[in-house]
């Protein structure tokens, strides 16, 4: 199955997936009436995505967007166009909006000081009004961040913590330029935990020169800090998008069965850890919010990564952030400069973006919750758009890898590690291209 099933397909943090947007369609004046329209029905309610680029130094597995730097001077100019392009979205909402999500991704983002992060939450919150119920959070990398960055955050609301590790063996660290001890991420650990935060760690399989060892070693001095939620990612080879990726070889890297063997290796000791799986590649304890969304239906998936919150309208701020009002997408500019000189001239800082066709929705809903849940339903108003596409899951079918009926599509226990392919059957934008040098391989 493995061997099979080892192809290039969409992780879908959207639908349609990135490179497949049909930007020529897509026009400005009907994106912000869109987000006015979703805004209206979604009563004020929004979340909210601020890409905060910087990092000192580069880890080399990294595929997001990133800006290299030693200099702080950068993260003044780059706040006035956060805000600025804020107010902006600010202007076209007719009501004081609701903000019950909001992340500060990167980057790092506690690569800006405390006293920057502070004016920069504190200036943004004075504009919407935060419900007693919210999820406020960020990304740290523990070499990089300061307990009074924590305390300036937890006091403006912040309540939930990301921290990277990937993995912690000394060859592996090395070979992606990320060296991090246990030591620290303990102690950003527990500076977290006595401010109040929640904990995610993020893990990634398929590293270079991970091994079943270094995976067992890893996870358990992860399990032993207890994090309330583990995100265990596979590793994304693409050298042709991310030039960083060339510092080491494809011999370098654990492939296929080898690779899947990692991942069923911290599988077994988070689930033996009491942690329950959750979608494609994240584990919880049985009383996180993100467990009980998933068992009550209500799980859901967006560029922020699997969420209990449902909002459809998802505004995002800085350089290559991407903004989701359901029915449309817009994609900021990719470099620092363009998107502060766009932001300075008064424009809306958009690179591209995606006005989903009726048909289009009707996929995306599906294979949210196939991501999400493992299975999708549909009533008979739908057959007649949805039995042409399960033609194309008869090999998963014979494979035993997904039940289908005339009204669904439910996952085996078999084929919940392929649930990517899956979403692929069903994907009728993907007949027309390759895959190749497009997306990252399923396993």
């Amino acid at each position: 199955m493995i061997e099979k099933y080892d192809v290039r397909v969409p992780r879908y943090t959207s639908y349609p997936s990135i490179p497949l947007w049909n930007s020529a369609a897509f026009h400005l004046e009907d994106w912000k009436a869109e987000i006015q329209k979703t805004f209206r029905e979604e009563n004020g309610l929004l979340s909210l995505y601020l890409h905060l680029p910087f990092c000192e130094k580069l880890c080399t597995y990294c595929g997001c967007n990133k800006r290299i730097t030693v200099n702080h001077g950068v993260e003044s100019p780059y706040i006035k166009a956060l805000l600025s392009e804020w107010k902006m979205y600010r202007d076209l909402l007719d009501t004081r909006p609701i903000l019950n999500e909001l992340h500060l991704g990167g980057g790092t983002p506690t690569f800006f000081s405390a006293d920057n992060l502070k004016y920069l939450i504190s200036t943004l919150l004075e504009t919407v009004d935060t419900p007693a119920k919210h999820e406020y959070s960020l990304e740290v990398h523990p070499n990089y961040t300061q307990k009074n960055q924590l305390e300036v955050l937890a006091a403006l609301g912040f309540n939930r913590l990301s921290m990277g590790v990937q993995d912690f063996d000394e060859k592996v660290q090395h070979a992606i330029h990320r060296i991090q001890t246990v030591e620290q991420t303990e102690q950003c650990n527990d500076d977290a935990r006595a401010l109040g935060y929640s904990i995610n760690m993020d893990m990634v399989f398929g590293l270079p020169f991970q091994t079943l060892n270094v995976i067992e070693y890893t996870m358990k001095q992860v399990v032993r800090m207890r994090p309330d939620r583990i995100a265990f990612y596979s590793y994304a080879h693409v050298p042709w998008k991310s030039a960083a990726q060339r510092g080491y070889n494809d011999a370098d890297l654990p492939q296929k069965e080898e690779k899947m063997a990692l991942y069923e290796m911290g599988k077994s000791i988070l689930l033996a850890a009491g942690y329950e799986a959750i979608g494609m590649d994240h584990f919880a304890l049985p009383d996180d919010p993100l467990l009980l969304a998933l068992k009550s239906g209500k799980l859901n998936r967006n560029f922020m990564g699997y969420t209990n919150n449902n909002n459809r309208l998802q505004l995002a701020l800085g350089v290559s952030a991407i903004a989701d009002c359901w029915t449309m997408f817009a994609q900021n500019n990719k470099t620092v400069e363009e998107y502060e000189n766009e932001v300075a001239a008064g424009k809306f800082p958009l690179l591209k973006g995606h006005h989903l066709t009726p048909a289009e929705t009707k996929i995306r809903k599906h294979i949210t919750n196939l991501i999400c849940n493992y299975q999708t339903h549909w009533d008979a108003s739908e057959n007649e758009f949805m039995h042409p596409l399960l033609v194309n899951l008869q090999e998963l079918i014979n494979d035993k890898l997904v039940v289908v009926s005339d009204t669904a599509i439910v996952a085996t226990e078999m084929g919940r590690p392929f649930i990517r392919n899956i979403c692929a059957a069903i994907d009728p934008m993907l007949q027309d291209v390759s895959g190749q040098n497009m997306f990252s391989l399923s396993v």
